[in-house]
């Protein structure tokens, strides 16, 4: 039997002899390979926190010490150790093991955090929790990927620094990347930590050259070891955090499994805030991921476990990402004021071309949303357009700045969003639900949901056109559909599908406009004549659409979003203030959060396909049509 099957929680893990963990550190990693390969995953990160993680249900009792893993991902190996290794067989599946920490899972899972650097709040308030209620715990906070770049992690230590019997011990998980290399001053001033030999070959000397004098020299050097501190202060300089008021502690090699124990002993019996610093390599032990420079295989979706490859992919079908990214670098050769902003997700934003082409025009700010947006308005209001990439899910983040620094200055800034709409394995965080709602609360702002890449190009090239009020354009992470024309237009308003007698306007946003037209057929069979169209611009509400919808005896929108506060909301609003009195019935995304499962598993429980719509609008007609004059009725019966 293998080390890793008697593992089956952390006492098992106290248990084992030094050279016992390192053959279970392999293990693990082969398992994490063997398993993430098939199913697809954060593999990168968790190949470089195996020891550390060993080390952290070594020293620390979990459940009764709370490990808060910062961003989430961290966790497959934590998972490993307590007790779920029979889950990875259906990783990020549907009814299968979360992605990230999970509540449902374990009660060794404290918080579900998934999008980055809220850990030091989370611990924060557990710990003062404890300290409150006299229970003796020690919460750890695990910090990786780049979260320290996060405003909000800076915003807790600067709270944590003043609570010095906090029990609080912070692992800084330091591989130097978030997705791709981590910037910014913080990640400077640790690479200098990482990677300056003068500060160990300086305190190796004074312990050689100390101990080895006759009588003096045990006593000397405990007395000596006191100017650590200042060698490092000279050194690698530790004001970043000794300013503070904490504790610190390394660098530590994060594969070290003694040395990480030693800290982590220190710092748990220090009874105060300790910041434990850990180097350590993301994609350690797989060759592919050591030697990927891109991202280390930060995700990954199912590859060849040998050679790292993409398997059973079929046919490569271009995407979303892929058809912006060579649209930005057109737009860039034909405009200089153009510049781009990425937080942390230069490649998979699809801003890789464009920072190849132009270096100096192209920004990455870290994990920090809130800073980019309002970085961006700063950019505008200097004469030039800024562009930032980002994923629909974490514009949630900075919405009093969209809202304050961009809108009400009326800035012309573009925000991108990719992975908008139903992402399925990432689970209900990363669903990008949400957007159409925050930008509908923003005045001015206009946005497109293009249905094809012809309409995405034509999007980016109006809204970098447009110097006075904030732009959003958002797409899914899915392929480029195939093209979906017109076969006219009603002035802004692109109809897609009519029939010579429409009683329904069905009005199909984004991804979802071809299926709006495959629903218009299927109604039509059904005797209800649609007329399909795609308002491009969705925000504001065009006129136009206005009056499409005075002509019909209902309307129904489709969009794959959140319907509370959507688009088709929105429509039902205006339709109110100019008095038209045609019923909306929005169908999208309900107000919940989604349980993880494959895109089309999910649009299938929600009932957003083609036949399932086709049953609702119909339903929606023949009642909601019960009041109108009986030429204007659908026969029940043809229904």
């Amino acid at each position: 039997m293998s080390l890793l099957e008697g593992i089956h929680g952390p006492r098992d893990v106290r248990d084992l002899t030094p050279r016992e963990l390192g053959a279970l550190a392999g293990e693990i990693r082969q398992f994490l390979i063997d398993k993430v390969s098939r199913t697809g995953g954060h593999l990168g990160p968790n190949l470089g926190v195996v020891e550390l993680t060993l080390a952290l249900h070594r020293v620390f009792d979990s459940p009764h010490d709370p490990i808060v893993f910062d961003t989430g991902h961290q966790s497959y190996v934590h998972k490993i150790l307590t007790g779920r290794q029979a889950g990875f067989d259906h990783l990020r599946q549907k009814g299968g093991l979360s992605g990230y920490p999970s509540r449902e899972e374990s009660e060794h899972d404290w918080v579900e955090n998934s999008h980055a650097s809220t850990s030091l709040s989370w611990s924060a308030g557990l710990a003062k929790a404890f300290q409150l209620r006299g229970e003796d715990r020690t919460v750890v906070a695990v910090v990786g990927d780049g979260a320290l770049t996060g405003g909000m992690a800076w915003e807790a230590l600067n709270n944590i620094a003043v609570e010095p019997d906090l029990r609080l011990v912070i692992v800084v998980n330091d591989n130097g990347r978030s997705y791709t290399p981590t910037v910014g001053g913080l990640a400077w001033h640790l690479q200098g930590l990482r990677t300056d030999p003068r500060y160990e070959q300086a305190l190796d000397v004074i312990k050689r050259g100390v101990r080895s004098a006759p009588l003096v020299g045990g006593p000397v050097y405990d007395l000596m070891h006191g100017l650590k501190t200042g060698v490092k202060d000279v050194i690698a300089p530790q004001g970043l955090f000794s300013d503070l008021g904490m504790k610190y502690l390394g660098p530590i090699d994060g594969h070290d499994l003694g040395a990480l124990e030693r800290a982590l002993d220190a710092a748990r019996t220090f009874g105060g805030p300790v910041i434990v610093h850990a180097i350590t390599e993301k994609g350690k032990g797989f060759e592919a991921a050591e030697q990927n420079e891109e991202d280390r295989f930060h995700a990954v979706g199912r590859i060849d476990c040998v050679t790292g490859l993409p398997v059973g992919g079929g046919v490569h079908r271009r995407t979303w990402t892929e058809a912006f990214s060579d649209q930005m670098v057109e737009i860039g050769r034909r405009d200089p004021s153009v510049v781009a902003i990425t937080a942390a997700m230069l490649h998979p934003t699809g801003l890789g071309a464009f920072a190849a082409e132009f270096p100096e025009r192209v920004f990455d700010v870290g994990i920090a949303e809130q800073h980019a947006t309002t970085f961006a308005a700063g950019l505008a209001r200097g004469g030039l357009h800024p562009v930032f990439a980002v994923y629909a899910t974490f514009l949630n983040r900075a919405f009093d700045q969209v809202l304050l620094d961009v809108a009400l200055h009326r800035l012309g800034v573009t925000f991108v969003l990719d992975r908008a709409g139903v992402t399925g394995t990432d689970g209900p965080s990363h669903n990008g639900m949400w957007d159409h709602t925050i930008a509908g609360l923003v005045p001015g702002l206009q946005l497109a949901d293009p249905r094809d890449e012809q309409r995405l190009d034509e999007a980016l090239q109006r809204a970098v056109g447009v110097s006075d009020a904030p732009t959003v354009i958002r797409f899914s992470k899915e392929a480029v559909p195939d093209p979906v024309p017109a076969v006219r237009r009603r002035g802004s308003v692109d109809v897609l599908a009519e029939a010579s007698d429409p009683r329904v306007l069905i009005v199909g946003y984004g991804q979802f406009a071809s299926l709006a037209v495959q629903v218009g057929s299927r109604v039509g069979v059904q005797g209800i004549g649609a007329t399909v169209v795609d308002p491009v611009w969705a925000l504001p509400v065009s006129g136009d659409l206005v009056e499409l919808c005075r002509e019909h005896a209902a309307v129904v929108t489709l969009e794959d979003s959140g319907v509370a506060g959507g688009l088709g909301t929105r429509l039902a609003l205006e339709l109110a203030e100019q008095g038209v009195r045609t019923p909306v019935y929005p169908l999208g995304i309900p107000q919940r959060f989604l349980a993880q499962g494959s895109r089309s598993e999910i649009l299938e429980d929600l009932g957003l396909t083609a036949q399932a719509l086709a049953r609702t609008v119909v339903e929606f007609v023949v009642e909601g049509e019960a009041d109108l004059p009986a030429d204007r009725r659908v026969n029940p019966a043809q229904a």
